[in-house]
């Protein structure tokens, strides 16, 4: 669903969280460009040692300006960015940078080239890509990476997953000090998924500071681990309310960070992952579409909210895990109706087998007629940004 530029035109950023495919979709994009894999220790060790190497090679070999030059991992040696500005400036020459973080990137070249390059990310596995053979329960359970989902030993891979993530991306790029604290972190986090972050609370719980939980939290959004889903603020008749809400990338890490176990219908758990999963399924989508409209939650002082809402209210979203919606599950949308008349749609997204529509036009679908068509582009005609 991520659609990236043809050969030759563009020079862009792709991240992406680990094992999220980023390299699979590059080889399948770019299937005669030249291949740089940072991965690979020989080249690690040639390049991070002269990163004029690049530069060299690339002008030796009279490199046709119309294939796309593929940098895997990028931010294991960000000072080839310095190599990339000149071959674009004097060579024409076009990359893809792929990498899981740029973090690094950002502290050894801190323009990211300088606005030259455009930026995507890869978020994983959607409904709209699985299509026809798109399984719920599944998918809350393994989560969206497309090794791990395809995985008869989903635990054991994720186990795998999260040990990598501590050991490469946290320790091996120095993010950390105290590697055990932020393994703690991170056990403490995933109970805080689809819910606004109490950072006192977290520091508490893993025996750090304020400030260093804070920026434990950094190094899960830089890393793209997490993302932060913020209140909508545009001022209404009332005043709204409500920290950044925190979601995890993956279900799947959260699963087994929490200790959830086989998820099943009817259970909180199973709840929280179907929100994490709306959650996923918008921003991917809005992310793919190039929208420019903000996803967003709104609440009252209160307490009454709505899950997600699109843009200037354009669409608003109530995830709910059941296959009897009641007017309890309807107090958001109806709230919101309240401060917000003309909002477009109004959705509760949950486990009802057909389509309905209540009398005051809230409609009540079943979670894969809706991502069927979000992906169809039935429920948000979006503007690229």
């Amino acid at each position: 669903m991520l659609s990236l530029p043809e050969s030759g035109r563009e020079t862009f950023f792709l991240w992406g969280p680990r094992q999220s495919g980023k390299s699979t979709l590059l080889r399948q994009r770019y299937p005669g460009g030249v291949w740089v894999d940072l991965l690979k220790a020989d080249e690690f060790r040639r390049y991070v040692t002269r990163p004029e190497r690049l530069r060299e090679e690339l002008e030796a070999a009279g490199t046709d300006p119309s294939r796309q030059v593929v940098i895997d991992e990028i931010q294991k040696v960000p000072a080839l960015l310095d190599e990339v500005h000149w071959l674009i400036e004097n060579r024409g020459l076009r990359f893809a940078l792929c990498g899981s973080s740029a973090r690094k990137v950002r502290r050894g070249a801190a323009n990211l080239l300088g606005g030259r390059a455009l930026r995507y990310e890869l978020r994983g596995l959607t409904a709209g890509e699985i299509g026809t053979g798109f399984n719920l329960d599944r998918m809350l359970n393994c989560g969206y990476l497309p090794s791990i989902y395809e995985s008869d030993r989903h635990r054991r891979r994720m186990d795998a997953y999260v040990a990598d993530y501590l050991r490469e991306e946290v320790a091996a790029e120095g993010l950390v000090r105290n590697l055990p604290a932020f393994s703690d972190f991170l056990d403490a986090a995933a109970l805080s998924d689809t819910s606004p972050v109490n950072f006192s609370n977290i520091a508490r719980e893993c025996g750090v500071s304020g400030p260093t939980a804070k920026a434990y939290f950094g190094i899960l959004t830089d890393t793209l681990l997490a993302r932060w889903l913020p209140r909508w603020k545009r001022r209404a008749k009332r005043r709204l309310a409500g920290a950044p809400k925190l979601y995890f990338e993956d279900v799947g890490i959260v699963n087994r960070l929490a200790r959830r176990g086989e998820l099943h219908r009817g259970s909180d758990t199973y709840g929280q992952a179907f929100e994490n999963w709306i959650f996923h399924e918008l921003s991917a989508f809005l992310a793919y579409r190039e929208c420019d409209e903000q996803l967003a939650y709104w609440r009252l002082p209160s307490g009454i909210e709505v899950d997600f809402v699109v843009g200037d209210m354009r669409l608003a979203v109530e995830a709910k895990a059941t296959a009897k919606v009641t007017s309890s599950h309807l107090k958001g949308l109806r709230a919101l109706a309240e401060d917000h008349p003309t909002t477009d749609s109004r959705f509760v997204v949950c486990l009802e087998p057909r389509p309905r529509r209540t009398d005051d036009g809230i409609d009540i679908i079943n979670a894969t007629d809706f991502t069927r068509r979000l992906w169809q582009d039935d429920l948000l005609k979006v503007t690229a940004g």
